[in-house]
């Protein structure tokens, strides 16, 4: 595509020029100023680290490493190349590599971005706000790795792969950067490739739709949600199943229903196969590393004089079973699973 420039007598054509022409390098150029303008790349992105890589036996880094507004990690790469390379496979390596990040985990990069860079920023007040959020949530996050490849051209090779990929589940966008060269400046004109603008729309939806056919016949990632009442009554509406055992127990002490005999059942509980309520000083780094109990607020329950978080490891099979434990042991309280 060319681009002219408009002059009073004359339509005049801009040169195009290549990256290496206009001496301008991937990293000390290209991702130096793009990190600060990331949405010309990608919208609604945060970037929380450059040049990330902490994989054992693997040299292999991520250009920009983000998060977006739906908190799904994002992992940029950028190529000056006219054809873009395996940028594909590369990028997919990483969007693997990144898949397991935490909430907590994601501060800790931010924090050392935000050193690294001299910013006078909080790491997690900064996600949270951009996020929308009032305190994390780790069941809402990173549900998506995203890809965006962005170079100065594409082979037929890269789209085809990209396309095919796409088509099965995954999100990459291509973005092309074309720049050229007017009057001793350089213009970049930024096109997005993949998806075509005009029909992202239709192209995310007939993705989607796909997702969810696939999904239906391998039964898929449970999305399902619980409703509590007590004597009929509606205590709790549509929550997680994470949050089963967290409201249950909540429930039960504000009706005053947590005896020694109440506790002690809810004190050696394992269904989810950690300990329901696990005293404060109890807590492991294992328990924290992977998120077992909500250890960023306040204890949950307190006891006797002894405070106690409540486990979150549920699946739908133990939630299940949980709730009908529950309801054996307190008929006032009854449970409805909601499938969508």
């Amino acid at each position: 595509m060319a681009i002219y420039q408009i002059t009073e007598n004359e339509i005049k054509a801009i040169s195009r020029t290549t990256f290496s022409e206009s001496g301008l390098k991937e990293r000390e150029d290209l991702q130096r100023l793009l990190k600060y303008k990331i949405e010309i790349i990608s919208p609604d992105t945060l970037v929380v680290a450059e040049e990330f890589g902490e994989w054992d036996e693997s040299r292999r880094r991520i250009d920009l490493l983000g998060i977006d507004k739906h908190a799904n990690i994002v992992v940029i790469e950028l190529k000056r190349t006219e054809d873009g390379g395996h940028m594909e496979l590369q990028a997919v390596r990483y969007a693997a590599m990144v898949s397991t990040l935490t909430f907590d985990r994601l501060v800790d990069i931010y924090a050392d971005y935000i050193k690294t860079n001299d910013l006078d920023l909080d790491a997690e007040a900064s996600i949270l706000e951009f996020l929308g959020w009032d305190e994390k949530e780790e069941d809402e996050f990173a549900q998506e790795v995203k890809i965006v490849l962005a170079s100065a051209e594409f082979s037929r090779e890269l789209t085809t792969t990209v396309m095919w990929l796409n088509e099965y589940g995954l999100s990459i966008r291509c973005v092309r950067m074309h720049p050229y060269e007017s009057d001793g400046k350089i213009l970049l004109d930024v096109q997005s490739v993949i998806p075509i603008p005009e029909i992202e729309d239709y192209q995310v939806k007939i993705r989607e739709k796909r997702q969810k056919e696939r999904a239906s016949r391998s039964g898929g990632r449970d999305t399902s949600r619980y409703s509590i009442y007590f004597d009929g009554e509606q205590i709790h509406s549509h929550i997680r199943k994470s949050d089963i055992g967290f409201c249950t127990v909540q429930l039960l002490n504000d009706k005053g229903l947590i005896d020694q005999t109440a506790f002690e059942f809810l004190r050696t509980d394992n269904t989810c196969a950690f300990q329901l309520l696990k005293m404060v000083s109890e807590v492991t780094e294992t328990n924290k590393k992977y998120n077992k109990y909500r250890v960023s607020r306040d204890p949950e329950l307190i006891f006797n004089g002894k405070e106690y978080y409540v486990a979150r490891n549920w699946g739908k099979e133990s939630a299940e079973a949980f709730a009908s434990k529950v309801s054996n042991k307190f008929p006032s309280i009854t449970y409805k699973l909601h499938s969508d």
